[in-house]
Protein backbone atom coordinates (compact mmCIF):
# COMPACT_ATOMS: atom_id res chain seq x y z
CA UNK A 1 0.00 0.00 0.00
CA UNK A 2 2.75 2.43 0.90
CA UNK A 3 4.72 1.59 -2.23
CA UNK A 4 1.66 2.30 -4.38
CA UNK A 5 1.06 5.54 -2.51
CA UNK A 6 4.62 6.75 -3.04
CA UNK A 7 4.45 5.90 -6.77
CA UNK A 8 1.21 7.86 -7.12
CA UNK A 9 2.71 10.82 -5.24
CA UNK A 10 5.81 10.72 -7.48
CA UNK A 11 3.68 10.68 -10.63
CA UNK A 12 1.58 13.52 -9.25
CA UNK A 13 4.69 15.56 -8.49
CA UNK A 14 6.04 15.01 -12.01
CA UNK A 15 2.75 15.99 -13.63
CA UNK A 16 2.58 19.16 -11.56
CA UNK A 17 6.12 20.24 -12.43
CA UNK A 18 5.16 21.70 -15.78
CA UNK A 19 2.28 23.77 -14.38
CA UNK A 20 3.93 24.95 -11.19
CA UNK A 21 4.28 23.59 -7.68
CA UNK A 22 1.15 22.10 -6.10
CA UNK A 23 0.85 23.53 -2.56
CA UNK A 24 -1.60 20.83 -1.47
CA UNK A 25 0.90 18.17 -2.57
CA UNK A 26 3.68 19.80 -0.53
CA UNK A 27 1.51 19.94 2.60
CA UNK A 28 0.34 16.35 2.17
CA UNK A 29 3.86 15.02 1.68
CA UNK A 30 5.16 17.03 4.64
CA UNK A 31 2.37 15.60 6.79
CA UNK A 32 3.19 12.04 5.66
CA UNK A 33 6.92 12.53 6.22
CA UNK A 34 6.42 14.00 9.71
CA UNK A 35 3.77 11.68 11.15
CA UNK A 36 3.18 8.60 8.94
CA UNK A 37 6.51 6.81 8.52
CA UNK A 38 5.79 3.08 8.45
CA UNK A 39 2.42 1.58 9.42
CA UNK A 40 3.26 2.03 13.10
CA UNK A 41 6.23 3.15 15.19
CA UNK A 42 7.75 3.51 18.63
CA UNK A 43 10.56 5.54 20.11
CA UNK A 44 12.12 6.36 23.42
CA UNK A 45 12.16 10.11 23.95
CA UNK A 46 13.62 12.65 26.31
CA UNK A 47 12.64 16.27 26.81
CA UNK A 48 14.97 18.83 28.37
CA UNK A 49 13.08 21.93 29.44
CA UNK A 50 15.25 25.03 29.93
CA UNK A 51 13.96 28.33 31.32
CA UNK A 52 15.37 31.83 30.81
CA UNK A 53 17.67 31.40 33.85
CA UNK A 54 19.09 28.14 32.42
CA UNK A 55 17.30 25.99 35.00
CA UNK A 56 16.66 22.53 33.52
CA UNK A 57 13.96 19.90 33.90
CA UNK A 58 13.80 16.51 32.22
CA UNK A 59 10.93 14.36 30.96
CA UNK A 60 11.47 10.82 29.71
CA UNK A 61 8.81 8.79 27.91
CA UNK A 62 7.94 6.26 25.21
CA UNK A 63 5.77 7.25 22.26
CA UNK A 64 3.77 4.65 20.32
CA UNK A 65 1.87 5.26 17.07
CA UNK A 66 -0.39 3.26 14.77
CA UNK A 67 -1.86 4.44 11.44
CA UNK A 68 -5.39 3.40 10.54
CA UNK A 69 -4.88 4.83 7.06
CA UNK A 70 -2.01 6.58 5.25
CA UNK A 71 -2.58 10.30 5.70
CA UNK A 72 -5.73 9.53 7.70
CA UNK A 73 -6.79 8.61 11.22
CA UNK A 74 -4.11 7.55 13.71
CA UNK A 75 -3.59 6.49 17.30
CA UNK A 76 -0.87 7.75 19.66
CA UNK A 77 0.08 6.66 23.17
CA UNK A 78 2.71 8.48 25.25
CA UNK A 79 3.81 6.92 28.54
CA UNK A 80 6.10 8.84 30.93
CA UNK A 81 8.73 7.13 33.09
CA UNK A 82 10.81 9.99 34.56
CA UNK A 83 11.02 12.06 36.70
CA UNK A 84 9.00 10.72 39.62
CA UNK A 85 6.40 13.52 39.55
CA UNK A 86 5.25 12.56 36.04
CA UNK A 87 5.99 8.81 36.15
CA UNK A 88 3.07 6.76 34.76
CA UNK A 89 1.40 9.84 33.30
CA UNK A 90 -0.19 8.70 30.01
CA UNK A 91 -1.35 10.73 27.01
CA UNK A 92 -3.69 9.07 24.48
CA UNK A 93 -4.73 10.53 21.11
CA UNK A 94 -7.27 9.28 18.61
CA UNK A 95 -6.33 11.54 15.71
CA UNK A 96 -9.12 12.13 13.19
CA UNK A 97 -9.05 13.85 9.82
CA UNK A 98 -12.77 14.52 9.39
CA UNK A 99 -13.49 15.79 12.92
CA UNK A 100 -11.89 16.93 16.16
CA UNK A 101 -9.31 14.59 17.68
CA UNK A 102 -10.08 12.73 20.90
CA UNK A 103 -7.35 13.27 23.49
CA UNK A 104 -7.03 12.00 27.07
CA UNK A 105 -4.49 12.52 29.84
CA UNK A 106 -4.13 10.21 32.82
CA UNK A 107 -2.68 11.79 35.97
CA UNK A 108 -1.61 9.00 38.38
CA UNK A 109 -1.11 11.26 41.40
CA UNK A 110 -4.83 12.11 41.25
CA UNK A 111 -5.89 8.80 39.68
CA UNK A 112 -7.69 11.03 37.17
CA UNK A 113 -8.51 10.51 33.50
CA UNK A 114 -8.84 13.95 31.92
CA UNK A 115 -10.40 14.57 28.52
CA UNK A 116 -8.48 17.29 26.66
CA UNK A 117 -10.77 19.63 24.77
CA UNK A 118 -9.93 21.22 21.43
CA UNK A 119 -9.27 24.53 23.21
CA UNK A 120 -6.46 22.86 25.21
CA UNK A 121 -4.60 21.49 22.17
CA UNK A 122 -2.33 24.51 21.99
CA UNK A 123 -1.37 24.62 25.64
CA UNK A 124 1.81 23.34 27.30
CA UNK A 125 2.47 19.61 27.10
CA UNK A 126 3.56 18.45 30.61
CA UNK A 127 5.19 21.79 31.40
CA UNK A 128 7.33 21.95 28.24
CA UNK A 129 7.40 24.42 25.35
CA UNK A 130 5.76 21.78 23.16
CA UNK A 131 1.98 21.87 22.83
CA UNK A 132 -0.37 18.88 22.93
CA UNK A 133 -0.98 19.48 19.23
CA UNK A 134 2.76 19.24 18.46
CA UNK A 135 2.90 15.62 19.60
CA UNK A 136 0.47 14.18 17.05
CA UNK A 137 0.37 17.00 14.52
CA UNK A 138 -2.05 19.72 13.51
CA UNK A 139 -4.84 18.85 11.07
CA UNK A 140 -3.67 20.23 7.71
CA UNK A 141 -7.23 21.23 6.85
CA UNK A 142 -7.39 23.75 9.70
CA UNK A 143 -5.25 26.27 7.79
CA UNK A 144 -4.92 27.98 4.42
CA UNK A 145 -1.47 27.35 2.92
CA UNK A 146 0.42 29.52 0.45
CA UNK A 147 3.75 28.87 -1.29
CA UNK A 148 5.76 32.07 -0.93
CA UNK A 149 8.93 31.00 -2.73
CA UNK A 150 11.29 28.10 -3.25
CA UNK A 151 15.00 27.56 -3.80
CA UNK A 152 17.18 24.50 -4.36
CA UNK A 153 16.79 23.30 -0.78
CA UNK A 154 13.42 24.45 0.59
CA UNK A 155 9.80 25.24 -0.11
CA UNK A 156 8.82 28.36 1.87
CA UNK A 157 5.17 28.39 2.94
CA UNK A 158 2.95 30.68 4.98
CA UNK A 159 -0.18 29.31 6.65
CA UNK A 160 -3.11 31.15 8.24
CA UNK A 161 -5.84 29.59 10.42
CA UNK A 162 -9.31 29.24 8.96
CA UNK A 163 -10.70 29.86 12.45
CA UNK A 164 -8.48 32.60 13.95
CA UNK A 165 -10.37 32.61 17.25
CA UNK A 166 -9.43 28.97 17.92
CA UNK A 167 -5.66 29.55 18.10
CA UNK A 168 -3.20 32.00 19.61
CA UNK A 169 -1.24 32.67 16.39
CA UNK A 170 -2.06 34.87 13.41
CA UNK A 171 0.04 32.85 10.96
CA UNK A 172 3.05 30.57 10.76
CA UNK A 173 5.76 30.02 8.17
CA UNK A 174 7.51 26.76 7.26
CA UNK A 175 10.74 25.79 5.55
CA UNK A 176 10.10 22.34 4.06
CA UNK A 177 13.11 20.36 2.91
CA UNK A 178 12.75 19.34 -0.74
CA UNK A 179 14.68 16.11 -0.29
CA UNK A 180 12.79 14.71 2.73
CA UNK A 181 9.66 16.91 2.88
CA UNK A 182 10.29 17.40 6.60
CA UNK A 183 9.43 20.89 7.92
CA UNK A 184 12.85 22.01 9.18
CA UNK A 185 11.76 25.36 10.61
CA UNK A 186 8.35 26.65 11.71
CA UNK A 187 7.87 30.18 13.05
CA UNK A 188 4.64 31.40 14.62
CA UNK A 189 3.65 35.07 14.46
CA UNK A 190 1.26 36.97 16.68
CA UNK A 191 -1.30 39.59 15.68
CA UNK A 192 1.45 42.23 15.52
CA UNK A 193 3.46 40.15 13.07
CA UNK A 194 6.20 39.31 15.59
CA UNK A 195 7.71 35.81 15.77
CA UNK A 196 7.04 34.52 19.30
CA UNK A 197 7.52 30.75 18.89
CA UNK A 198 10.00 28.75 16.84
CA UNK A 199 10.14 25.00 16.11
CA UNK A 200 13.42 23.71 14.64
CA UNK A 201 14.63 20.31 13.50
CA UNK A 202 18.16 19.90 14.82
CA UNK A 203 19.04 16.39 13.64
CA UNK A 204 17.66 13.94 11.05
CA UNK A 205 18.63 10.29 10.47
CA UNK A 206 17.59 7.55 8.06
CA UNK A 207 15.69 4.85 9.95
CA UNK A 208 14.50 1.87 7.92
CA UNK A 209 14.43 4.05 4.82
CA UNK A 210 12.46 6.87 6.48
CA UNK A 211 13.92 10.33 7.11
CA UNK A 212 13.35 10.60 10.87
CA UNK A 213 13.65 13.60 13.18
CA UNK A 214 16.05 12.63 15.98
CA UNK A 215 16.25 15.97 17.73
CA UNK A 216 14.06 19.07 17.66
CA UNK A 217 13.84 22.32 19.58
CA UNK A 218 10.93 24.57 20.49
CA UNK A 219 11.79 28.11 21.62
CA UNK A 220 9.50 30.53 23.43
CA UNK A 221 10.88 33.86 22.24
CA UNK A 222 8.78 35.81 24.75
CA UNK A 223 10.11 34.07 27.87
CA UNK A 224 13.55 33.08 26.58
CA UNK A 225 12.95 29.44 27.46
CA UNK A 226 13.18 26.42 25.18
CA UNK A 227 12.67 22.65 25.12
CA UNK A 228 14.85 20.06 23.40
CA UNK A 229 13.23 16.79 22.35
CA UNK A 230 15.53 13.85 21.57
CA UNK A 231 14.37 10.53 20.11
CA UNK A 232 16.27 7.29 20.72
CA UNK A 233 15.96 3.87 19.09
CA UNK A 234 13.03 4.71 16.79
CA UNK A 235 11.58 1.75 14.91
CA UNK A 236 8.76 1.22 12.42
CA UNK A 237 6.39 -1.53 11.22
CA UNK A 238 6.34 -3.42 14.50
CA UNK A 239 2.82 -4.85 14.20
CA UNK A 240 1.25 -3.15 17.22
CA UNK A 241 -2.26 -4.31 18.14
CA UNK A 242 -5.29 -2.01 18.06
CA UNK A 243 -6.00 -2.51 21.78
CA UNK A 244 -2.69 -0.80 22.64
CA UNK A 245 -4.49 2.47 21.92
CA UNK A 246 -7.70 2.08 23.92
CA UNK A 247 -8.75 4.05 27.00
CA UNK A 248 -7.83 0.98 29.08
CA UNK A 249 -4.17 1.75 28.35
CA UNK A 250 -4.39 5.00 30.31
CA UNK A 251 -4.27 3.07 33.58
CA UNK A 252 -2.69 -0.10 32.19
CA UNK A 253 -0.20 0.81 29.46
CA UNK A 254 1.12 -2.09 27.33
CA UNK A 255 4.35 -3.10 29.06
CA UNK A 256 5.50 -5.27 26.16
CA UNK A 257 5.68 -2.21 23.90
CA UNK A 258 7.32 0.13 26.40
CA UNK A 259 10.69 -1.58 26.01
CA UNK A 260 12.66 -1.33 22.75
CA UNK A 261 12.02 -4.38 20.55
Amino acid sequence: MKTILMILMFVSAMSNAASGTDVAMIIERANLASFYAGDDGRSDARMIIVDAKDNKQMRQFVILRKDLEDGGDQRFLVVFSRPSDVKNTVFLVHKKVAEEDDRWLYLPALDLEKRISASDNRTSFVGSDFFYEDVSGRNTGYDEHQLVKEDEQYFYLTSTPKDPDSVEFAEYSMHIDKATFLPMLIEYRDQQGDVYRRVEVVEVADVQGHATVMKSKVSNLKTGGYTLLEFRRPAYDLGMEDDVFTIRSLRNPPKNWLNAQ
